[in-house]
């Protein structure tokens, strides 16, 4: 496994070395992008030239591609980047300097606000596209988004009180937090689910207000490893800094808290 993660990093090092690489990057962090949007954006150099830049993003993971009929879009998929900043950054760091933004901490901070439409929150969507590699069977995999889903997601909207998650894989199944007294939060609701290559679910995702969400894990074995994709599309009134909190969130989640805990058995902290 350590031979793995070396050669995933020398990857993820060779395709940051180039300075259009890093520039598609840094584009694509406001949202994706088509292949001749990023091809018109870099007229120094031929289409061929941009779509193998293309190729080796993808290749380290760095971009994820879906394709809308004919079109295809091209998704930051910063996973990989994090994984660095965890290995050699994050654990030298003190806790509170580290703090990240949260899928709550994101929603607590725009709706606390007396009026919203006049703050910032307008009728708008965003999409977001990700792929971690698990280096675990898929049922495993799958057993942790489901039945353990209590052991690694950290994020809550209990507050102080302790509380529990629980995750019904079934049409119809809930994605809930409980803290008693008949208390607690529906974070989603299960729409299709195929065991274990599929979930679909809709809900508020911590969220409040007028906004919903819907989100798909696709589990796929590349191997001896699994390959997580996640698809998570809100639409409703947004604040416009909710789409890199949400990033960042979902990494944090499935980039650390459940790849640790599937791989090592570690549990956040």
């Amino acid at each position: 496994m350590i031979a793995e993660m070396v050669d995933e990093l020398s990857t993820t090092f060779k395709a940051l070395s180039h300075p259009i690489r890093r520039q598609i990057l840094d584009t694509l962090i406001h949202g994706p992008k088509s292949t001749g949007d990023l091809n018109e954006k870099f007229p120094e150099v031929t289409r061929y030239a941009v779509m193998k830049h293309l190729g080796m993003l993808e290749s380290a993971n760095l971009i994820t591609i879906r394709r809308e009929g004919r079109v295809r879009l091209n998704y930051l998929n910063a996973v990989p980047l994090r994984e660095i900043y965890n290995r050699w950054v994050n654990k030298y760091e003190d806790q509170d300097a580290n703090s990240l933004l949260t899928l709550k901490e994101k929603v607590e901070q725009s709706i606390g606000r007396k009026d919203q439409m006049e703050n910032g929150l307008k009728q708008d969507s965003f999409q977001i596209e990700q792929e971690i590699t698990i280096h675990a069977p898929r049922e495993k995999v799958y057993e942790a988004l489901t039945s353990d889903i209590d052991q690694w997601w950290a994020y809550r909207l209990s507050g102080d009180k302790k509380s529990t998650l629980s995750f019904e894989p079934k049409v119809g199944g809930r994605f809930i937090e409980t803290w008693g007294n008949g208390e607690g939060a529906l974070w989603g609701v299960v729409s299709y689910v195929k065991a274990p290559e599929e979930i679909r679910m809709n809900g508020l995702l911590g969220m409040r207000g007028a906004v919903n969400s819907a989100y798909t894990y696709q589990l796929e074995e590349k191997g001896d490893d699994t390959v997580l994709k996640l698809s998570h599309h809100a639409y409703g009134l947004i604040d416009p800094e909710w789409r890199a909190g949400h990033d960042q969130g979902w990494q944090e989640l499935l980039g650390k808290f459940l790849k640790e805990y599937v791989e090592t058995g570690k549990r956040p902290e």
